[in-house]
């Protein structure tokens, strides 16, 4: 069962907007020097939409080159199309993935059993375990609690990333957790709520820069939750600056600014306004 701090981590760009592998090798050192349990690559904080099925599969070879069994590789292989995200998870998977992450279809937002038949499918197109991914704000499609209770039950559906920001949905879902099936914060300010229900981790867009924070929020939880619970609250609002607007705009912009140097958004993301400039430039000063 995957535990623990897993970086949701950012697709590095050269100023041409192509892929800066040199850069990603880097951020990947630097992830598992300070103690990432697991990195996520291509999903929404790694600006999957934007980037080419050829693309996609350069990356995860290259990042499975680069990581060498060090940790555990999480890829997002979701798509709207379940034919497409069959493809995707089976070429991934022979790239070296050790687990996928797919979303929820999103814009045709289909009925609960196509839903069901979505999810299973592509369980069943690999041999790699499936983190199922609800994030309803982007997608506009919600994974019932009904859902969860059925596909937790699927042997290669091993985790469900949750990103609603609804603590009683939590509650309710955590109600189907074991040894076979975990939860994930997909929310970084909803960590420890998470936890005190059960999550087993987080996959997180703050980890991109504080890995050794995010890790030790977790690994103290059990010992010593008030200390989580603390850092949880120290950071807040440099955690809700990070999605001042959509992720991953500031992640980037902040991390720019304390000299990772890993390029701008690609459109039809951009840079943050000036509004947003400000917030999070009053976020990087206290960190420096």
């Amino acid at each position: 069962m995957l535990k623990g701090s897993i970086v949701a981590l950012i697709t590095p760009f050269n100023d041409d907007n192509s892929i800066n592998f040199e850069k990603l090798a880097e951020l990947i050192e630097f992830q598992i020097s300070h103690g990432s349990a697991a990195i996520s690559i291509l999903g929404t904080t790694g600006e999957a939409p934007t980037i080419s099925f050829e693309e996609k599969k350069a990356i995860v070879e290259f990042v499975v080159k680069q990581v060498a069994g060090r940790v555990h590789i999480n890829v997002g292989a979701g798509s709207n199309n379940t034919a497409q995200a069959v493809e995707f998870a089976q070429a991934f998977e022979k790239l070296g993935a050790d687990s996928l992450l797919v979303i929820t279809p999103y814009y045709n937002k289909t009925n609960e059993t196509g839903m069901l038949k979505h999810f299973t499918k592509i369980a069943e197109s690999v041999d790699i375990p499936i983190i199922m991914y609800n994030a309803p704000g982007r997608t506009g499609v919600n994974l019932s609690v009904e859902a969860v209770e059925v596909l937790a039950k699927h042997p290669n559906i091993t985790g469900l990333k949750e990103s609603s920001g609804d603590i009683a949905y939590v509650e309710k879902i955590s109600r189907y957790l074991s040894n076979n099936f975990a939860l994930y914060s997909g929310n970084d300010d909803m960590i420890v709520p998470c936890l005190s229900l059960g999550a087993s981790g987080v996959i997180s867009v703050w980890a991109n820069f504080m890995p050794d924070v995010v890790k030790e929020l977790i690994e103290t939880f059990a010992t010593n939750p008030a200390h989580s619970l603390s850092l949880q609250q120290k950071y807040l609002n440099l955690i809700d600056s990070l999605f001042i607007e959509a992720n991953p705009i500031p992640v980037k912009f902040v991390m720019n600014q304390l000299g990772y140097n890993v390029g701008s958004v690609r459109l039809p993301l951009d840079e943050p306004s000036e509004r947003a400039k400000i917030q999070l430039l009053k976020e990087v000063e206290i960190l420096q």
